[in-house]
């Protein structure tokens, strides 16, 4: 399989969020598929949301490629995941350039970065509502941006008319730019969405159905050999290592309330031989009392402060599992761990009570962004010292924090983060999901 040549691959970006972008990628996948292709999914930066979307519309894992918070070994051997793939198709994020101030260790953690690294051509998804020709001045100025990077063309997406789409057909022809498909005004063309961005894919009401029809519209409206034809890549670099696990058994909270692990996270751990074995903790499920570690990864526990207040089972088998053995939360896993969740209507609700973390959605406060960690204490897979990164995303805010600080937390731009994570005994919690620890 080593030798195998690497597939070709696509990025599919924009000049900002809210272009349709992920609707276009949900459709191409899946009219990919269907063409009898077998299509390898990627997302390019840290979200953790998209993944999934991906993976229901190709049948296959999709993987975070972080050109900021991984190292060059470590996206290729997450690149490497593609092999026996025909077609790699890849979703930005945020806008094609968009990306941190100051690279540090590693790069920028743009989409354009991510396709420059791996080879990809850009397609770019213009929402062109409320213009024509000058559309092309935007594109123009991305695919000219810089140089070095490749450019498949681009797909105008909210094309109002047959007039709309000759006047801005005209000027990408001025402007020497490939339109490869034309999409028209489509109300229903969107994705359910939260305070976070968009739901879950669990919680899609007809996730299926949406992605058969996002498929049938590109398939009418963009010109799908071309598409394919204009795929590009090398094979990547030296590959490292996926991250080792951080047990040998781990139980891993996986419902509703807590359903964000990176995918190359639980591909190190598995492949590297560790047995996860999944619980529900609004099913009122115990953790495996024969694990070595509890991971509650992060999710939406606001939304089900209720129910996780009333698991009296899971609560138990936590407690029982914390006196002796390791246990480990992000983000909403940490806020479970803590000693009570207070809910955007001002209830309060308690939680498992291992940390003395209380965390409030009342008084709302946006946290997002890189994170760089250097550990006062072991958290599981990682000792005292290590430099960690990762990415915080949330809306609430700490009310209480008594316990001993886990790290020293900063920005991508090393500014000071106040929510260091919190230790106790042998429970440990962070604010950020953690993506790879730094080489030494």
């Amino acid at each position: 399989m080593a030798d195998a040549p690497f597939p070709p691959g696509l990025m599919i970006s924009a000049p900002a969020s809210g272009t349709g972008k992920t609707t276009v990628m949900l459709g191409l996948l899946r009219a990919l598929v269907e063409d009898g292709l077998k299509v390898q999914p990627f997302k390019s930066g840290p979200d953790y949301i998209d993944p999934a979307f991906h993976r229901a519309a190709t049948g296959r894992a999709s993987f975070n490629l972080d050109t900021w918070a991984m190292s060059e070994e470590l996206v290729a051997a997450i690149a490497l995941q593609a092999h026996g793939a025909d077609i790699c198709v890849a979703e930005g994020s945020m806008g094609l350039y968009d990306g941190v101030a100051t690279a540090g260790r590693t790069g920028f953690g743009s989409s354009a970065e991510t396709a420059r690294t791996m080879g990809w051509p850009v397609l770019l998804v213009l929402d062109v509502g409320g213009q024509a020709q000058s559309a092309a001045a935007t594109a123009l100025g991305f695919a000219r941006y810089d140089e070095d990077l490749p450019f498949a063309g681009v797909i105008l997406n909210r094309v109002a008319s047959p007039r709309h789409e000759r006047l801005t057909r005209l000027g990408m022809e001025r402007a020497g730019l490939r339109v490869l498909g034309v999409l028209p005004r489509r109300g229903d063309l969107t994705l359910p969405e939260r305070h976070l961005g968009l739901v879950q894919a669990v919680e899609h009401p007809n996730l299926e159905a949406a992605i058969a029809d996002y498929a049938g519209f590109l398939r009418n409206h963009v010109d799908l050999p071309a598409i394919r034809a204009a795929a590009r890549g090398r094979t990547p670099g030296r590959a490292g290592a996926l991250p080792a696990p951080p047990a040998q058994r781990i139980a891993l909270a996986q419902d509703a309330a807590f359903s964000f692990t990176y995918p190359h996270l639980l591909e190190g751990w598995r492949s590297a031989g560790a047995e996860i074995t999944p619980f529900s903790p609004l099913a009122d499920e115990p953790p495996d009392a024969a694990a070595d570690l509890v991971w509650l990864p992060g999710g939406y526990p606001e939304l089900h402060a209720g129910p996780l207040a009333a698991a009296t089972r899971f609560h138990a088998g936590l407690r029982r599992h914390a006196q002796s053995k390791a246990v480990h939360g992000e983000c909403g896993g940490y806020m479970a761990l803590g000693s009570a969740l207070i809910d955007a209507k001002g209830q309060r609700h308690q939680m498992a009570g291992l940390l003395g973390l209380v965390t409030s959605y009342e008084t709302r406060k946006f946290r997002l962004g890189y994170r760089r960690a250097v550990l006062h204490a072991a958290i599981p897979g990682h000792g005292p010292g290590s430099a960690l990164r990762g990415h915080e995303f949330h809306y609430s805010t700490i009310v209480e924090q008594p316990d001993a600080a886990l790290a020293t937390v900063t920005d991508a731009d090393g500014n000071p983060v106040p929510e260091t994570g919190s230790r106790r005994g042998h429970v440990t919690g962070t604010f950020f999901h953690l993506i790879a620890g730094e080489a030494g």
